[in-house]
């Protein structure tokens, strides 16, 4: 019997969905839905719609350029104007701008020997919980363990990381985590950071699985309303414990997978998430004028039951 081909990982998935009228007045409709929140946030920050217009025109034509090199078409500057809607002389002009494409986030040292600290059992007691640690010495101590990571970055920098993160107490020459996971402190800069990865990451999932013939990221969520502030609580209460459950899980087997990987030539990056969000619910009205319909919808034409042939 033989064996199927690998798959050939240069093909790039086939999309799903093709441009017409419908889709463009469905993902409008729904853009709206999702730029409200980002919206928000841009203006808490003093971005202002014409500043973000213009910002926006790069997004554009970057993701123009992706679609048609996944396409393997040449993203000529008439192409990618076609294609983005961006009048020729602003592609011309953003393509002698200097392109700066930011890197995803990599961990910092600090989370990283945290995190290990918190879900390695070589850290742990029998109680499975974190073991406090001496700061020094030649077994299982702070220093061993930020060794793992850096023999440049001494560990009494990393301690002074996680003691201003508030993640860690010094007890006399014992360093003593104090919470379950690595938490940021309220900095903006890394917080917004945090926030544009992985809301990016979980849009992208969604816009593959909507649009692209290819294997289904993982993307769910449980939906309730008609709750109390006190079931919303205790629902919040039990999403925490169950991502803290699933990320000793996932951690686990992804430090295995690095270190398995680091043989190879592996060349592809995941993120892991999950998030709880609650807010007083919208009457049917509010809802409705919330998100501003792009035209009327034309009405659905009524559906008969087809019948079953008769037998001749």
């Amino acid at each position: 019997m033989k064996r199927a081909p690998p798959e050939n990982r240069s093909t790039p998935p086939r999309q799903r969905v093709r441009p017409s009228a419908d889709n463009a007045a469905l993902a409008s409709r729904e853009a709206l839905r999702l730029m409200a929140p980002l919206v928000q946030w841009l203006l808490r920050h003093g971005v202002s719609y014409a500043a973000f217009a213009e910002l926006s025109k790069s997004v554009f034509l970057e993701a123009a350029r992706g679609e048609l090199e996944r396409d393997q078409a040449k993203p000529t500057q008439s192409a990618l104007s076609m294609l983005s809607g961006l009048h020729r002389k602003d592609v011309r002009a953003l393509e002698l701008a200097p392109r700066a494409q930011p890197a995803p986030p990599r961990p910092t040292l600090s989370s990283q020997v945290f995190t290990r600290w918190v879900t390695d059992p070589r850290y742990r007691g029998t109680d499975g919980k974190p073991r406090a640690l001496p700061r020094s010495g030649a077994r299982r101590s702070f220093e061993t363990l930020c060794r793992e990571f850096s023999n440049d970055v001494h560990p009494r920098t990393v301690t002074d990381e996680l003691l201003r993160l508030g993640l860690v107490e010094l007890v006399g020459e014992r360093l003593v985590p104090v919470a379950s996971g690595f938490v940021p402190a309220p900095r903006l800069d890394e917080l917004t950071a945090l926030f544009s990865a992985n809301a990016a990451d979980h849009l992208a999932a969604a816009v593959s699985n909507l649009t692209l013939e290819a294997p289904k990221f993982l993307e769910q969520s449980i939906y309730a309303d008609g709750l109390t502030p006190e079931s919303i609580e205790l629902l919040h209460q039990a999403a925490r414990a169950a991502w803290a459950s699933a990320f000793e899980a996932v951690v686990g087997q992804a430090r295995e997978r690095v270190a398995v990987d680091s043989k190879s030539d592996g060349d592809r990056r995941m993120r892991f998430g999950v998030y709880f969000y609650s807010e007083p619910a919208a009457p049917p009205a509010a809802a409705t004028e919330a998100v501003p319909a792009l035209g009327r919808p034309p009405r659905a034409p009524r559906r008969r039951e087809p019948r079953t042939p008769s037998k001749p």
